[in-house]
């Protein structure tokens, strides 16, 4: 059974479509990346799982069925705009918002000692949520989001204001979250996280489902889109190309879609001034596929990238 399952989503607000067609299943066990541009639908999809805006049209199913309380207390939720009191001390608040998933406060005590611990904030736990850091607010939300033991994760920019300490660790909590066979939604601008943590993703835009399935297999459908040279010369503006971006020593350059890499190396070569030392294909980023995909001109075969006639049917595997 999908942890998760959306199908055809639609919701729009007065003459805004939020979004229009947004379809995917999360499961038991897994890191799911929720992706997409600003404005492209993300929040109002997660919203939408949890109940908190009803979608015009589609379904949602979470654990098999529509959700009540029992079910909404099985979920922690990480939303990015931090939702904590920030005039009440650390400990209470946590022990507060615990106590609405159906804890009793005994058990979350005994808890929320270990997580305090494992998250460096113990000798912070009587100062008010406003005199803690950034980083500390954000590790106190991972917490709230994760010690009831939800069997389904949602994170909105769960590494904000984290630095890269705390990001691994953090990284760490999650990837055991998962060993433990819960299931994770993570909507992140973060690619490289996306790319170290998860194993399938759905890429919105402009409101609907245009890629889905395992980053792996995307990557490989994708490979011609991005491009690696060295040399000499202006590798900017070049026709066809999205991004042009230098990084130790070598240009990565992004291609859009239907672009023939011959055609830019042949364009290249034209160039007065210009040397070629080194033109090869890469395999694509996510990073690299997401500048693709969004910045494709409409009508453009981004299901063919794909591998699937519609994003809806991708494997789950």
């Amino acid at each position: 059974m999908h942890t998760v399952e959306v199908s055809h989503l639609a919701k729009r607000f007065g003459d805004v479509k939020a979004v229009t067609d947004v379809s995917f299943a999360v499961e038991p066990g897994e890191i799911f990346g929720l992706l997409g541009p600003n404005g492209a639908g993300k929040t109002t999809t997660i919203r939408m799982i949890m109940d908190i805006f009803k979608p015009d049209t589609g379904t949602v199913r979470v654990f098999g069925g529509q959700l009540d309380l029992a079910k909404k207390r099985r979920i922690g939720y990480l939303p990015e705009e931090r939702g904590l009191y920030k005039d009440l001390k650390l400990e209470a608040t946590l022990i507060y918002l615990a106590t609405l998933k159906g804890l009793d406060e005994k058990e979350v005590r005994r808890r929320l000692g270990e997580w305090l611990e494992r998250l460096d904030l113990a000798e912070h736990r009587n100062k008010k949520v406003q005199e803690l850091s950034k980083g500390m607010q954000q590790k106190a939300q991972i917490i709230t989001t994760l010690l009831h033991e939800p069997d389904l994760i949602v994170i909105d920019e769960p590494f904000s204001g984290l630095d890269p300490v705390n990001t691994r660790l953090v990284k760490d909590i999650f990837e055991e979250q998962r060993a433990a066979g819960r299931a994770i939604i993570m909507s992140t601008h973060q690619m490289y996280q996306v790319e170290a943590l998860c194993n399938r993703i759905v890429l919105i835009d402009d409101g609907q489902t245009v890629l889905y399935g395992l980053v792996n297999e995307i990557k490989r459908n994708f490979a011609g889109n991005a491009v690696i040279l060295a040399g000499q010369g202006d590798f900017a503006q070049l026709p066809g190309v999205l991004e042009a971006r230098q990084q130790n020593g070598l240009w990565h350059l992004s291609l859009e879609i239907g672009t023939d890499p011959q055609e830019v190396l042949q364009a290249l070569t034209a160039r007065p001034g210009t040397r070629i030392n080194r033109f090869e294909l890469a395999e694509p980023s996510l990073d690299d596929i997401f500048v693709s995909v969004v910045s494709a001109e409409p009508g453009k075969d981004i299901a063919s990238h794909n591998g699937h006639s519609h994003p809806a049917e991708v494997s789950h595997a």
